[in-house]
């Protein structure tokens, strides 16, 4: 024990002297927050589209108002179609409205009116929003307006609730989901340089020409960055609930206690790195295409994971990003539900072990291995 609270004293005082690993565990997760939260914006809220109007009645000119008041669409009037197609060509809008002349007149008489909806097609989920967002308000206009009499009543009424996130705000699974990148990069970055420094140094040899053994040396990278690591995780959270009021309604003993079982394995992973390549350059390149890239893409955090190829699906199931983002999103948006929190624990606590042993293995105690 004196051996190991030894080694784990040194690597305090590594961590403490060197300015890097403070910014790596608090500046990189603030500057990260900050630009899921604020850069980072699922809700297409104000597409820009172009409206033309060839019907000049009264009740239509109330539609081309109803499209300027929505909340979802900054409207811009047209007088010209062959301006709104130069306009779109060059991004200056998403879409278009155009309402014929002769609109108005067949609603009049009961027939069914055509409206015309443009989308640029380059952004396939823009121009999905723009085409539901145009619809919605056409068929609230005819619901209230001088119309709503031709309108036939559904045979089915529809009463939609959503649950968990009322106001559809994607920044409440987002930013708690940031956390698991975060988490990701500080875990396996920091510790892919830390055995990979002391053989740069040379100061692996003076401390295998002592009587340290390997779990010493494990032990000894593990615990100080787990408990900075923690550090960095308690820091985010504040960030998320406090600064940025994200609703949280789980536990935060739940929270933390599956959080440093993420960590556990991904303090594995960058210790294997390190101990592997035994080159800072090649372990920092290696530990950010091994963390954040897989983290950001496979984790299920931007793209959900059974919309992905077969293979993909398979590869996710290694990957711990995969059970931490699932876990934390349930955990702010949700609460506890016990399923999906001992089904990522366990496999977390696995892969965690797994590297563990890996890191063990990998760690040499003699000079000429």
């Amino acid at each position: 024990m004196k051996v190991l609270l030894a080694l784990i004293k040194k690597e305090i005082k590594q961590i403490l002297r060197d300015p890097s690993s403070i910014m790596i565990a608090f500046v990189l997760p603030f500057i990260a927050v900050m630009i899921y939260m604020y850069g980072i914006n699922l809700d297409s809220v104000k597409v820009t589209i172009g409206i033309k109007n060839d019907d000049f009645s009264s009740e239509v000119n109330t539609l081309v108002k109803s499209f300027g008041h929505s909340k979802y669409i900054n409207s811009i009037v047209f007088d010209n179609q062959k301006d709104i197609e130069t306009a779109i060509l060059r991004s200056k809008i998403k879409g278009a409205v155009i309402i014929p002349n002769d609109f108005s007149t067949k609603l009049s008489r009961g027939k069914t009116a055509d409206l015309l909806v443009i989308t640029d097609g380059s952004e396939v989920n823009t121009a999905n929003y723009i085409q539901s967002y145009a619809l919605s308000i056409a068929n609230q206009w005819l619901q209230t307006g001088k119309y709503k009499s031709l309108i036939k009543k559904p045979l089915i009424s529809t009463e939609v609730r959503t649950w968990y996130n009322p106001d559809l705000n994607s920044h409440y699974f987002i930013v708690p989901g940031s956390i698991a990148i975060t988490t990701t990069l500080i875990g396996i970055l920091l510790t892919s340089l830390v055995v990979a420094r002391e053989w740069e140094r040379g100061t692996m040899e003076a401390l295998l020409s002592t009587n340290v053994k390997a779990i010493q040396i494990v032990l000894g990278k593990y615990i100080p960055y787990f408990i900075l690591g923690m550090l960095s995780v308690a820091f985010n959270v504040f960030l998320c609930t406090v600064v940025f009021h994200i609703p949280f309604r789980g536990s935060y003993f739940v929270l933390f206690t599956v959080s440093g079982l993420f960590l556990f394995t991904l303090l594995g992973v960058g210790l294997n790195i390190s101990s592997l390549l035994k080159n800072q350059f090649l372990a920092s390149m290696v530990a950010m295409s091994a963390g954040f890239m897989p983290a950001l893409m496979l984790s299920g955090l931007m793209y959900p994971i059974h919309s992905m190829p077969v293979f993909f699906q398979y590869l996710t199931r290694i990957l711990p990003p995969r059970y931490y983002v699932s876990f934390i999103q349930s955990e702010f948006m949700t609460g506890t539900v016990w399923e999906i929190v001992i089904t990522n624990a366990i496999y977390l606590t696995i892969l965690g072990i797994i590297l563990f042993i890996g890191v063990y293995r990998n760690t040499s105690v003699r000079l000429d291995k």
